[in-house]
């Protein structure tokens, strides 16, 4: 990545993706460079309508370092692997549209249940219970250790493309490309305290209500609840469509420079929100495919 704030600790080499391909999703919409209609262009993968799929059917479960993870896979065990990361608070299911189509592709593809999600669990009740992204990233790592996959494509949304981002950074030699709907994603600290206008405050309203005990009681009482409204905001009349992102986000140019390699930024039209893969499966599983290619 190109240009890197003297605030920020990571070493430029280490940031760089060696011979890969880096496809940005910003805004939390992928697509050409010019806008298009989401979902108009098979690009010559399968057509595949949103909401086609409900299952991944019987899922896997591996030991990773501290965890063992659940995961779902698809594709020929020979084919290049593809992982794909999922974020808060959807999980696996927000790819089972886009995991079939990858496959009819040739790819190996991978989803796992980050921790804390679905089926995986950490090994001992000891372990010290983490959210923090560099921890979900290492857990990635572990997990491409776990089932002998040394360089994989990532792909990923929401936390799961901050997820990708770190891998991508801190180990370049473990990532072939890379798609991150939304861009990059890896967060700086001291930047993080400066204020932002009430109504960029606004949107962030759920972070400060869980650093209080009622919002962190709420939160245990109601989590269902609590997932589907930030559903809904992120992806305000979202039925199969969506409707725009709803959630926080940069302009394209405010992080285009941040990476290195070949890269391209995607916009898609049509009301696409903020779980991308799940509203533009076709358009999420293209990207990847021409990345890979890259």
């Amino acid at each position: 990545m190109a240009k890197i704030d003297n605030s920020e600790r990571i070493d430029h080499g280490r940031r760089r993706f060696f011979g890969a391909a880096a496809v940005s999703a910003a805004a939390a919409q992928l697509g050409l460079t010019h806008s298009a209609p989401a979902q108009t262009k098979s690009w010559g993968l399968p057509a595949i309508k949103p909401g086609t799929n409900t299952s991944f059917g019987p899922l896997k479960q591996v030991d990773a370092a501290i965890l063992n993870v659940g995961y779902a896979e698809a594709g020929p065990a020979n084919g290049a692997p593809v992982i794909l990361l999922h974020g808060w608070p959807y999980d696996i299911y927000s790819f089972v549209d886009v995991a079939p189509v990858l496959a009819s592709a040739g790819y190996r593809v991978i989803v796992p249940f980050i921790r804390g999600y679905g089926t995986t669990r950490f090994l001992s009740d000891g372990a010290v219970r983490n959210g923090q992204p560099s921890a979900i990233a290492v857990d990635t790592v572990a997990l491409m250790d776990a089932l002998k996959i040394e360089k994989p494509i990532l792909a990923g949304f929401d936390w799961g493309a901050r997820t990708a981002n770190i891998i991508a950074a801190l180990w370049p030699e473990r990532c072939k490309a890379m798609v991150s709907v939304s861009g990059y994603l890896i967060g700086n600290q001291q930047s993080g305290r400066m204020p932002l206008p009430p109504m960029a405050e606004l949107q962030w309203w759920y972070q400060f209500y869980f650093a209080t005990e009622r919002g962190r009681d709420c939160y245990d009482k109601y989590r269902r609840d609590f997932s589907k409204l930030i559903w809904q905001l992120a992806s305000p009349t979202f039925t199969l469509e969506g409707d725009g992102n709803g959630a926080p986000h940069l302009e394209a140019s405010a992080y285009a420079q941040k990476f290195s390699g070949k890269y391209e930024h995607r916009t898609i039209a049509g009301g696409i929100g903020h779980n991308l893969p799940q509203e533009a499966p076709q358009a999420f599983a293209q990207a990847i495919v021409d990345v890979g290619a890259g």
